[in-house]
Order: structure tokens, then C-alpha cells, then sequence
């Protein structure tokens, strides 16, 4: 897998360090490990406590990976709100620092989303969008259990790892090329959260005669106020056991 080159202007010999890591620490990695060993690595090089990736969907951002399950909850938080850092970075395709969610302007510009961070430990979320404001495919999302600021050489390392990781969402094999040698893709089972969600907004704006983007607020108003996440609200209606014909 290909780093960037020593000319590049945020190249440093700490990057160059932490890009020998992540060549290792992704060799001879099937596709499908790829991404989740990219956020292992980004918890081991970084000042952090947990790493997602979440890839950039229609109204609802796709969870890729994780480094745990905490950094997995807070993932399914920002996609339930449909706001926080993380959601902020893959609309603006710049990088959303969130040194300190227990005071002070990062706190109160997503206060839902800090009080359900700080509630369980986490103070402080670093979003990197992979890719740019032209493109952006998605985000790697970074917690950390204190408050403060990455350093100019972690932010360069975190940097790194993101643009590892756009490289293998974007160059890796997709489909057919790897299904024929016997392998799994790197996406395989990765939608199916994803479809509930707009089939069952469909079903939503049919039952509301609504838009979509008002139906997947009720969505995630419901699944919020009953403590669920948006995908498992989402297979309730699906499933038809959780109608919105009530709240007309």
C-alpha cells in the first residue's frame, strides 16, 4: 500500500516512523481486515482510547469499523442525532476537532451528542474526513477519555492513517475480482443496516405522506427518545412493529 511521498509538505520523519507501523501492521491483511486494523493501528500510534470509520451515506452515515464497542455506541449516537463532530466532517470535508466536550464551544455547538459522549467517558473526538471537500467518501473518528489537542505530529500521524485508509476504500478490490479467487469483499455485508434504513423511511413517508428528509427526522426522533439506535429503529418498522401513523 502506497503512504505519501517524502516531498509532500506535512511529511515529517515522525510520519515517515509511524508509516513504517502501518505498512506492517497491514501486511498481507485480507481486503476486508484492512479498515479494521487501520483503526487498531490508529489507537496504537495515537493519544487516543477508540477509532470508527464511517462511510458517507444518503442521510445516514454507514459504519464500517471499529476499535471497540464504545467507539462503536458513539458511531450509532452521531448517526441516530444525525449530528456531532463526525457527521460535521464528512459534510464539509475538513477535519472537526472536538478537544473538549465537558465545556465550553465544542460542548455547546452539539450538546445532545457531548452529553452522550461524556456519559460514557469520552471528552474529547478528533474527525478526519477521508478524502476532501470534493470528495469525501467518509470519516475516521477518533475518542480520546481526557480533553485537549492532538500535537502537530499526532495530528500529522492521524492524517496519515486517514489517508491509509481512503487509499484501501478506494483502490482495494469491490466485487467480482475478488469473489473470483474464493474471497470476501471488503463491503460484503456492509449494506444491509444501511437498506433497512431507507426502506423503512419509504414506509414512513408513505404512512405521513411526507418528504424523506422529514421522515428520517421522525425516524431518528423515535429511536432517540426510546433509547434506540437509528438502524434498530429502523428494523421495527420494517418489521412492522413500529407504525407513525400516529403522529399525524
Amino acid at each position: 500500500m502506497t503512504v505519501r511521498p517524502s516531498d509532500d509538505p506535512w511529511w515529517s520523519p515522525d510520519v515517515a516512523g509511524a508509516a513504517e507501523v502501518i505498512a506492517e501492521g497491514v501486511r498481507d491483511a485480507p481486503p476486508g481486515e484492512v479498515p479494521g486494523r487501520l483503526c487498531e493501528m490508529a489507537v496504537r500510534l495515537l493519544p487516543v482510547t477508540g477509532a470508527s470509520v464511517s462511510l458517507r451515506g444518503e442521510g445516514v452515515p454507514v459504519r464500517l469499523c471499529t476499535s471497540g464497542e464504545r467507539a462503536a455506541y458513539l458511531a450509532e449516537i452521531q448517526t441516530t442525532l444525525g449530528d456531532g463532530p463526525c457527521v460535521r466532517a464528512a459534510e464539509t470535508g475538513a477535519p472537526v476537532l472536538a478537544c473538549d466536550l465537558t465545556a465550553g464551544a465544542d460542548a455547546g455547538r452539539w450538546p445532545v451528542f457531548a452529553q452522550q459522549a461524556t456519559a460514557v467517558g469520552v471528552r474529547a473526538v478528533y474527525a478526519l474526513p477521508l478524502g476532501d471537500d470534493a470528495v469525501c467518501v467518509g470519516t475516521l473518528d477518533l475518542y480520546r477519555d481526557t480533553p485537549g489537542r492532538l500535537t502537530g505530529s499526532e495530528l500529522r500521524t492521524a492524517r496519515l492513517v486517514a489517508a491509509v485508509m481512503t487509499t484501501a476504500l478506494t483502490a482495494l478490490p469491490l466485487g467480482e475480482e475478488y469473489d473470483v479467487q474464493g474471497g470476501e469483499t471488503w463491503l460484503s455485508g456492509l449494506g444491509g443496516d444501511h437498506h433497512e434504513v431507507h426502506q423503512a423511511v419509504g414506509m414512513i413517508m408513505a404512512q405521513l405522506g411526507v418528504g424523506a428528509d422529514e421522515a428520517l427526522a421522525r425516524l431518528r426522533a423515535r429511536a432517540f427518545a426510546r433509547g434506540h439506535t437509528a438502524h434498530t429503529m429502523a428494523r421495527e418498522v420494517v418489521a412492522h412493529r413500529q407504525t407513525f401513523d400516529q403522529d399525524r
